[in-house]
């Protein structure tokens, strides 16, 4: 690699460096807040919420990686055009396709790390990370024992305390049952105690009330009673069932359960296909990515006024493409023989790529073909 390609790689993984950074930490605030407010809202520990933090930062890269990789593309093609340092090249005999290799290159090294990334540690984080959230899901003390607030265990199920005794005793509580689409139960009591009954836990309660809701003859029937048991760890029972998962699974593993997850039913085949797929397709889009910002640019040539035109045309040519892969992910989804679709996007912007440079290589030929249509 000549002296010029590591000097102009070396500085576009600088400012991808950079922009990665930045647009981490922006995601990461804005998701740490929602966490936060979550994981401390049930009663977890800071150290808890740092895990789960961590645990998710894999995944948060992977979404920030093509922008950043435009973005360093964008910045450096456009300083080292404004310096003159392009034009220069260009004067010396370096054309638009000599010019793009390290941005190539580029491009190559960014796909990796977001290959190590997609393949082997966001599944590996996803699988920690879903095991803990069933961990602490399956810890009902931590979730029901929070006096004053209203909590909700799982969807449509309601749990209220008014008071924790030092002794362990819940005051004044209320539990509203609406999973049962045929009715809704709510248990109301003075007194209430959790107790561990090997894997699950009980909620006794004392000295209460039970109102059951038909939705379908809108009665309500009320009974008293002085204790009644409710099996509370049928609430987390349903998100154990999240440990399968294929997004859990690194490409190895995935790839050699092909036929198992298949077969069991529980997973389509359209939704392996795309999981599998995706993974290989989302490193092509960081070339990509980092290809259009050059291209764009280096298509638009210097001007004194700048180029923020061809960064506007650049950064909706790339929102373009990523519009093209969402729209595409459903019809895989339904259909797995039609994967090939997948990689359509990055095939489009490598296409386009391909053009634009070549047009900027040849500037002349659109200039004769008019002349063509005049002299006929």
């Amino acid at each position: 690699m000549a002296k010029f390609d590591r000097y102009m790689l070396s500085q576009l993984l600088i400012l991808f460096s950079f922009f990665a950074l930045i647009l981490v930490a922006i995601f990461w605030i804005n998701r740490a807040v929602v966490l936060f407010d979550r994981l401390i809202g049930d009663g977890q520990t800071a150290l808890v919420f740092l895990e789960f933090t961590v645990l998710g930062l894999p995944k948060l890269i992977t979404t920030v990686f093509p922008i950043a990789a435009f973005a360093g593309s964008v910045y450096v093609i456009n300083r080292m055009t404004s310096e003159s340092e392009l034009i220069v090249m260009q004067a010396t005999g370096s054309g638009p396709w000599r010019l793009a290799r390290p941005v190539l290159v580029y491009g190559i090294c960014v796909a990796v790390m977001l290959s190590i990334l997609t393949h082997f540690l966001v599944p590996m984080a996803k699988g920690q990370l879903s095991q803990r959230e069933t961990e602490i899901s399956q810890n009902v003390s931590a979730r029901l024992l929070t006096e004053g607030e209203f909590l909700h265990p799982t969807s449509k199920v309601t749990f209220y305390t008014r008071l924790v005794g030092a002794d362990g005793v819940l005051r004044d509580v209320f539990l509203s049952d609406r999973r049962n689409p045929e009715e809704g139960i709510i248990y109301s009591a003075s007194e209430a105690y959790l107790v561990n009954n090997g894997d699950g836990t009980t909620l006794i309660m004392v000295d209460g009330l039970a109102q059951r809701l038909s939705n379908e003859t809108k009665q309500l029937s009320t009974a008293k009673f002085r204790d009644f048991s409710f099996d509370i760890s049928a609430l987390v029972r349903n998100q154990a069932r999240e440990n399968l998962s294929i997004d859990s699974m690194v490409t190895p593993r995935l790839l050699t359960r092909w036929g198992d997850l298949g077969g069991s039913g529980l997973i389509s085949q359209g939704a392996i296909t795309e999981e599998f797929h995706s993974r290989f397709a989302a490193p092509l889009f960081c070339i990509v990515a980092a290809m259009i910002g050059y291209a764009t640019l280096i298509l638009g040539g210097f001007s004194r006024f700048g180029v923020w035109r061809e960064i506007v045309i650049a950064f909706g040519l790339l929102i373009a493409i990523d519009g093209i892969d969402g729209s595409l992910v459903d019809i895989v989804l339904r259909d797995a023989s039609r994967w090939p679709l997948v990689y359509l996007p990055s095939l489009f912007g490598l296409v386009l790529v391909t053009g634009m440079i070549w047009h900027a290589a040849h500037p002349a030929w659109l200039r004769r073909l008019r002349r063509r249509k005049v002299a006929a």
